[in-house]
């Protein structure tokens, strides 16, 4: 096997897994607020925002590192680290191990994210990079609906909600081997390396204090003149953590790649679009268990497969295509089908059915397909290859962010028209008796008014992608040859 798809096959394995767990978690997260002692929907909550949130934060610095230390070296470490924690979560005893273990997983992750798109683009050409990126795409989309089917089929099964941690420990056992076998070194290490801990720190406390200012807040475990206090003082850290890396000799956020205006223009295209779509499948899986239709897991992940695989199909073949035709054309139109995918499942019924519900939801997986594979291919080509471990962590981090910032925001929505205590039962997996029927419509309003943000905030992703001028032609570069097998 060419090495090219040595590389291609591991990192999509790699991919796999995260996109399974992210899913998994997912539609299972009602099972585990009934099941798991300890679980209020603030540690529910956490359980996903916990993960989200270190994966953003350390990506930036592991990027950092990989170019420093070895991208290959720390992504075996990853596919190791990820496993063990996914081996102590399916061992948690209550909600806040779970929370903790979760963690663990995230450093994994985090190593994972931030070498994938660069150990790819080191190892193909430039007018083959879309193709795999694109190809690559395919195992989020496959984990995806793994994650939706296997997640529904094993909380239901006598092993219960933990076997949904427990699949990853087989798999990363093996990928951890074959990518400490098969992977060579091709990048140029840097030398002398130094690690921007103040900037760390002030990333780190930024995004953490905004989101617990908004997950308090929005649950009512703190008054809201101290939940918006703390937020703010979040968004107070994250500027000062910008012009932190404008005065440290070597800073965790590479600042001088925002001088080019292809990367500078595709990375607010990307945090835009996780912004739009990250709360996505979360609200789903709550508009399908939750009120008043309360579907079981496995019923619910089979209503999310059209958009799933139509991101499938688009993602492969939006890249391909890009490669021959250019990129802006299939971001614009992928952007377009997304928001009208958006606008329409801001205007869905109480009780859906899978007919009804398919149409917006294959647009909107399609938009993505489109969209995220040529955008990506854009930002890898448009920076020096000695920078691209830093630069596919600055893009991993600017979708992770504001996929994680997307969920607070839907939870601020949903806790302005849902009541409190409705609302931490429906996110614990609780029936509500009583007004339900108010309830349910005040949940479905809140669905509506997400759908819409989600729509205006695809639909301003345009104003970067038209900008950021001609995406670069791909450049002639010599292909490092890895190593022989001994």
């Amino acid at each position: 096997m060419q090495y090219k798809w040595k590389v291609l096959s591991n990192t999509t394995v790699a991919t796999l897994m995260a996109a399974i767990d992210t899913n998994i978690v997912l539609i299972s997260l009602p099972t585990i607020g009934r099941d798991l002692p300890g679980t209020s929907a603030t540690t529910l909550l956490w359980i996903l925002l916990g993960y989200s949130l270190l994966t953003a934060v350390v990506l930036l610095n592991f990027g950092r590192l990989s170019d420093m230390f070895g991208r290959v070296r720390l992504y075996v470490l990853g596919f190791a680290v990820f496993t063990v924690g996914s081996l102590l979560c399916g061992l948690s005893g209550t909600g806040t191990e779970l929370v903790l273990f979760r963690l663990v997983q995230a450093v994994g992750a985090g190593f994972l994210f931030a070498n994938s798109a660069a150990i790819i683009t080191d190892a193909f050409p430039p007018n083959e990079r879309g193709r795999a990126l694109g190809i690559n795409q395919i195992s989020i989309v496959v984990g995806a609906v793994a994650g939706l089917v296997l997640g529904g089929l094993i909380t239901a099964s006598p092993i219960g909600w933990r076997g949904i941690f427990f699949v990853n420990v087989p798999i990363g056992l093996v990928a951890t081997l074959r990518a400490h076998w098969d992977l060579k070194e091709l990048a140029t290490r840097e030398d002398r390396p130094t690690i921007d801990w103040v900037g760390n720190v002030a990333f780190a406390l930024g995004l953490t204090l905004i989101l617990l200012g908004v997950t308090l807040g929005a649950l009512g475990d703190l008054a809201g003149t101290a939940a918006i206090s703390i937020a703010v003082a979040g968004i107070v850290v994250l500027f000062a953590f910008v012009w932190i890396e404008s005065i440290v000799p070597s800073p965790m956020l590479d600042l001088s790649l925002f001088r080019n205006r292809i990367f500078s223009t595709t990375t607010t295209a990307t945090l835009m679009n996780a912004l739009a779509r990250g709360a996505f499948t979360f609200v789903l899986v709550f508009y399908l268990q939750g009120p008043p239709r309360y579907l079981d897991p496995l019923t619910a992940g089979l209503f999310l497969i059209p958009v799933s695989a139509s991101l499938a199909t688009f993602g492969p073949v939006s890249g391909w295509l890009s490669d021959r035709y250019g990129p802006t054309w299939f971001t614009v139109l992928g952007l377009l089908i997304s928001a009208s995918g958006f606008l329409w499942l801001g205007t869905i019924g109480p009780s859906e059915t899978f007919l009804e519900l398919t149409p917006p939801l294959i647009l909107v997986g399609a938009g993505m397909g489109l969209f995220a594979a040529p955008n990506r291919a854009t930002m890898m080509t448009a920076v020096p290859p000695n920078r691209r471990g830093v630069a596919s962590g600055v893009g991993t981090t600017f979708l992770n962010t504001g996929s994680t910032v997307s969920l607070g925001i839907t939870l601020v929505i949903m806790s302005s028209v849902v009541p409190r205590t409705a609302l931490e039962a429906i996110l614990t997996g609780k029936t509500l008796t009583g007004g339900g029927g108010t309830v349910a419509a005040g949940f479905l309003s809140s669905i509506h008014l997400i759908f819409f943000a989600s729509a205006a905030l695809v639909l301003l992703s345009l104003i970067p992608v038209s900008v950021r001028g001609r995406a670069p032609a791909p450049r002639a570069e010599p292909a490092p040859a890895p190593e022989a097998d001994d």
